[in-house]
């Protein structure tokens, strides 16, 4: 079975939005596009190597890839190879319309639900990239294996989230981590089953002004 990889930039408060310039994708208003390049860090560039090591596959949604595909087929200079690499590479692009899919090597997915089946079939691993809204699903699904996650020391207040509406609870194991000189950080997970919760230990008796609350809460009071 392929593993499912989702790598994403994301600011502290978790918006993926936009990270690569101010035209990217401004809707519902954002106004922080590029925000990665005020604080970038060769420590990102070290993680995005190993992240699009070959062989892989692209699972994109269809405006993540519309944002790919007008870009990444007509770079030059030093990112000249890094197009290359993303054109030679399988897409497979999670969408209902029908719309064609021009950049070379694209494939239709009908939808979420048949990120299952392509996982069980033959090819090499598949990597998420930008694509905010397959996140929510696919989680829901059990079907991410692992996320690597690049987190940047700034909060945007608004955008769209990695972990947005839809989310299920859910645990992590870190396998891996980086630090880099200007603060950002380099997190691995595996997806590791439901949230644990407890109680701390030793807790005393809740008082009688606890005990209010809680009635309070129950009530719908509080």
């Amino acid at each position: 079975m392929r593993r499912l990889t989702g790598a994403a930039f994301v600011s502290l408060d978790g918006v993926m939005q936009a990270p690569g310039g101010p035209t990217e994708d401004p809707t519902g208003g954002f106004a922080n596009g590029g925000w990665v390049f005020g604080v970038w860090d060769p420590v990102v560039e070290t993680a995005l190597g190993e992240v699009f090591t070959p062989p892989y596959d692209l699972l994109l949604g269809r405006r993540t890839y519309d944002i790919f595909a007008a870009h990444w087929p007509y770079v030059t200079g030093d990112e000249a190879g890094m197009g290359q690499a993303l054109t030679a590479a399988t897409k497979h692009v999670v969408t209902r319309h029908d719309d064609p899919l021009p950049w070379a090597n694209s494939r239709r997915l009908a939808g979420t639900d048949a990120v299952g089946t392509l996982k069980e079939s033959d090819g090499p691993d598949l990597l998420i990239q930008g694509s905010s809204t397959l996140y929510p699903p696919l989680l829901a699904a059990g079907l991410i294996d692992r996320l690597i996650l690049m987190t940047f020391p700034v909060v945007l207040g608004r955008g769209k989230r990695l972990f947005g509406d839809g989310t299920p609870p859910g645990a992590l194991r870190l396998t891996g981590h980086a630090v880099g000189e200007h603060g950002v950080t380099v997190g691995h997970y595996a997806i590791a089953g439901a949230v644990r919760t407890g109680t701390p230990p030793d807790l005393p008796p809740p008082s009688d002004r606890e005990r209010a609350r809680q009635r309070a809460m129950a009530e719908g009071s509080w």
